[in-house]
């Protein structure tokens, strides 16, 4: 009896030492997310919902009834002003909607992208996503190195000889639809231009036929798990360890690998082909090949290769598919702007089937018709930045430690920089109209750019004037016109419309 008196006293003796410790971090965690409310509690915000999780529940609650978070940002703005401070666990955010202040931060190379989104990014429920590429690498000099042995890619020079690859590409989508005519099918057009700008990035950029028009593929499924994905890991940290989302992680973790596995055997392919001395394209798989430029690659170089493969793979097709979708969704719902934007289609095309270089830069009235989608359903809402010093912006002392957010659909929607911002109105791109003064930043600003934007704005033209030069359409009724966030933005009920051949008038 002794004995297990001994054993039992000795059991409680241990335990006391093993919550000792753990009690102690556990005050030291509470005293530490104390220390973080009182330096960031004199900035404007909501109220927190809790003290250990911040406004986390709310953005939870919001996901889980499939409403937007961006919506719930535009409202804080609203309610809160200009500098408006969020609480995400542990983790201040500070939502800044002032021009000047976006101008000093977005334009300087000092402010890093931050290391929560990073973390977010650099892999997927352990399985390796963006890692390291040209849109998550967080600090100026390594983001520079890319940038600068990607840039050939993207230059006027090299995206002028690719107007026919864009043509011939877009046509596809035109046979597409003349048999959706024929046959007087509705469609969702957000299907048929993801498939065309998931053609178009896989030639351009890698040099392979896909042709997901006429033959099914796993690539648009997994970079839709991958992009929702991405949403749950920054969002909810609490998901992976929920037992029942095991099958949906277990999709994201294969979807990643799909996509990393393909972008090792594109790259090997064309390795191959530059080693046995082929001609090979200045195209964007070249460039991935020559940011690590070494004859004998490290493992770790193989997977920095891969990043900049997936992140381009996902940002050259997801985005543009997405806008274009916005796009014919807002004309279908405007007759009198798609009329408007047919004329100028007619007038600068006429009935010619290629469409130059130098064709796009006439199309003025259809730049703003983009212009416009790009300022109520931009796809990449935008962008985050560390704060990296204590700062003052308007008026309010924001100290380090925090991470900026700045979003362009917040500011596209705010009647401060945009009269009646819910009205779809092109006339405020009208090139004679002031231009929107850092408020408006679909491609982002400053040395963070997006590489991509010409890229993605010319073969969005050309898809839109073949439509509009070919078809009349209209959005069936009693679909939404909601915006799902997938990572990216999208129309929820996938613009569903009836197709016609036009009737040209002689």
């Amino acid at each position: 009896m002794a004995f297990f008196s001994m054993v039992l006293n000795w059991a409680a003796y241990g335990l006391l030492l093993l919550l000792i410790p753990l009690a102690v971090a556990f005050l030291g965690y509470c005293l530490y997310i104390k220390y973080i409310h009182m330096k960031f509690d004199h900035i404007p915000g909501p109220p927190r919902d809790s003290f250990f999780f911040g406004n986390t529940p709310t953005f939870l609650a919001v996901m889980k009834k499939g409403d937007l978070i961006h919506d719930k940002f535009l409202e804080w703005r609203l309610k809160y002003g200009p500098v408006c401070k969020i609480n995400f666990l542990h983790t201040v955010l500070v939502m800044v909607t002032c021009p000047e202040a976006t101008k000093e931060i977005l334009m300087s190379p000092k402010y890093s992208k931050d290391s929560f989104l990073h973390s977010g990014l650099f892999t997927l429920f352990g399985q390796r996503f963006l890692g390291n590429g040209l849109v998550s690498v967080r600090h100026h000099e390594e983001w520079y190195k890319q940038r600068r042995i990607m840039d050939p890619a993207f230059s006027s020079l090299y995206l002028r000889g690719l107007s026919g690859t864009f043509n011939e590409r877009a046509e596809k989508l035109m046979d597409k639809l003349t048999e959706l005519a024929d046959s007087k099918t509705d469609t969702s057009m957000l299907s048929l231009v993801n498939c065309v700008t998931l053609d178009v990035i896989a030639k351009v950029a890698f040099g392979v036929d896909l042709d997901l028009l006429n033959h099914s593929s796993p690539f648009p499924r997994a970079i839709e798990t991958c992009l929702k994905g991405m949403v749950i890991n920054i969002r909810d940290k609490f998901f992976a360890y929920n037992p029942m989302n095991r099958p949906f992680i277990n999709e994201v973790r294969e979807a990643c690998r799909l996509l990393r596995h393909t972008g090792a055997e594109w790259i090997n392919n064309r390795k191959a082909a530059i080693q046995n001395g082929d001609e090979v394209p200045k195209d964007i798989l070249t460039q991935i090949i020559r940011t690590v430029g070494k004859e004998t690659m490290t493992p770790e170089d193989e997977e920095f290769m891969l990043d900049n493969f997936v992140t381009f793979f996902i940002a050259g097709q997801e985005t543009t598919a997405n806008q274009l979708a916005f796009c014919i969704m807002e004309l279908g719902r405007h007759p009198d702007i798609l009329e408007k934007a047919k004329k100028e289609v007619d007038e600068v095309i006429g009935m010619k089937q290629e469409i130059s270089y130098e064709d796009l830069s006439q199309l003025v009235y259809l730049s703003q018709v983009l212009k416009e989608t790009l300022r109520l359903y931009p796809p990449a809402t935008g962008t985050t930045r560390e704060v990296v010093e204590d700062i003052d912006i308007n008026g309010m002392r924001v100290p380090k430690g925090g991470t900026f957010i700045f979003s362009t659909y917040v500011t596209g929607r705010m009647e401060e920089f945009f009269p009646d911002p819910m009205k779809f109105d092109p006339d405020r791109f009208h090139p004679d109209a002031p231009k929107p003064y850092y408020c408006y930043y679909p491609f982002s600003l400053g040395p963070r750019s997006c590489l991509g934007q010409n890229f993605a704005q010319m073969e969005a033209k050309i898809v839109m004037a073949k439509l509009l030069q070919r078809f009349d359409f209209s959005l069936v009724p009693g679909q939404t016109f909601d915006i799902m966030d997938t990572g990216t933005l999208r129309p929820k009920s996938g613009v569903i419309c009836s197709v016609r051949h036009r009737n040209h008038k002689k």
